[in-house]
Order: structure tokens, then C-alpha cells, then sequence
């Protein structure tokens, strides 16, 4: 299993799950990719579900889906639910045995509340599994990235790198930060992906970018 989590959220965690899903099961890898959690929308768990021809349905990808665009947490007590870590466990795991590989991707940044008393990071704790991290390439991502680096590395995430998405309109940070956070993760693989357009998250889309960006995604699973 790997799990794609963000710095934040809207920092292209999504398009990279769907990209790394097509490359894989272009490769003839048996893959699979869910989002346990979605609030305000379901656009992602669509994206993912047209990736994988149908195999999940949108409900298995996608388990546990709020309207409200909040924290899973706040929206499911505005709803009186209580969603237990075991259950969403459990959910994942039904998943993982129907793949040769499972993408998990996560809701938002590491302490977001999933439920009463788990966040993404106390569910990345009980996957162990690898960890992917996603961040956007511009100003304020060193802070984000290392914090998002080092609260994995203290809960014992060993399995862990970090993809930077470039940005439409690249600022004075975008050259210096890979290089800046590869001095300061020290032997964490720090890796980029090249800006894919702002229409790359449908189908006929993506399936051009993960040609055109196929060493990095080989380079993102290595």
C-alpha cells in the first residue's frame, strides 16, 4: 500500500494518485486507488473511479463523503455519525485484497480530523505502509514540507519521500525549494513533477500527462 498525503489541501494530491494509478495499470500492475474521505465534493473519488475502470465502485472508493466542504470530523457530528479508525481500517483493507497495489489518498494535511479522536496521520500510523508527500512548488512550502516530513518521521514512517508539483505561475522560490528541502530531509527522496495544465484531472487528460511525465511517476513508486 501507499498513501498519498499533502502540506495541505488542493496541493495536487489527487492528480498525482490518478497519475501514478494510470502509470501502473499501463504497466500491467493490478492497481487500485481509493480516498477513504471526501468533504464537499466528489469530483476526486470520480477521477479515480473513471482510472480504474469501474472495478470499485464510487462507494468503496470512496467510503465516507460529506457535503459540507469541512474537516471529516466537524461534518460528521453536524450529521450525529461516528465513524470508528477500525471501520475505515477496515474498509482499506477489504480493498488492498482485490489489488496488487493500493493508492490510499488522504484528506487535506496530517492532523486533519478524520474522527472522534484520529487524525490522517494516527491512520497512516496503523497502515505502516508507505508515504508519499505531496507539495506544491512555491513560496512556503519548505515550512509546510518539513513539518509534513517530520511529524511522519516521529510517528515511525520510514518509507517515506516527497513530490513537488510545479505551479502554473512559478515564483522566486520554485528553483531554490527541491534543492533547499533535499539539503534538509538528508536522505529522503525529494522529487518534482512538471506543471500538467489546469484541465490535466480528466480522463483523456491524464492519460497524455502520465505519458508525458512517465519517468518521474517510475521514478515517484521506484
Amino acid at each position: 500500500m501507499v498513501f498519498i498525503t499533502g502540506t495541505d489541501t488542493g496541493v495536487g494530491k489527487t492528480l498525482l494518485t490518478a497519475l501514478l494509478l494510470q502509470h501502473l495499470r499501463s504497466k500491467g500492475c493490478h492497481a487500485l486507488a481509493m480516498k477513504p474521505f471526501c468533504s464537499g465534493g466528489r469530483d476526486d473519488a470520480r477521477l479515480l473511479h473513471s482510472v480504474q475502470d469501474g472495478e470499485l465502485a464510487l462507494n468503496e472508493i470512496n467510503p465516507f463523503f460529506f457535503e459540507e466542504p469541512v474537516a471529516p470530523l466537524v461534518a460528521a457530528r453536524a450529521h450525529h455519525l461516528s465513524i470508528r479508525l477500525e471501520e475505515v481500517l477496515r474498509r482499506i483493507s477489504h480493498a488492498a485484497t482485490r489489488c496488487a497495489r493500493l493508492l490510499i489518498e488522504g484528506s487535506g494535511g496530517l492532523l486533519v480530523p478524520l474522527g472522534e479522536g484520529y487524525t490522517v496521520a494516527d491512520l497512516i500510523a496503523k497502515l505502516n505502509c508507505e508515504v508519499i508527500v505531496v507539495s506544491p512548488n512555491r513560496l512556503g512550502t519548505v515550512n509546510h514540507t518539513l513539518l509534513t516530513a517530520r511529524a511522519l518521521q516521529h510517528i515511525g514512517i520510514k518509507r517515506l519521500k516527497v513530490v513537488m508539483m510545479a505551479q502554473a505561475h512559478p515564483d522566486p522560490s520554485s528553483d531554490s525549494n527541491p534543492r533547499i528541502l533535499a539539503e534538509l530531509l538528508g536522505q529522503m527522496p525529494v522529487l518534482s513533477l512538471d506543471f500538467l495544465g489546469a484541465d490535466a484531472s480528466n480522463m483523456a487528460a491524464l492519460k497524455r500527462a502520465e505519458k508525458k511525465v512517465e519517468k518521474s511517476l517510475a521514478e515517484v513508486l521506484a
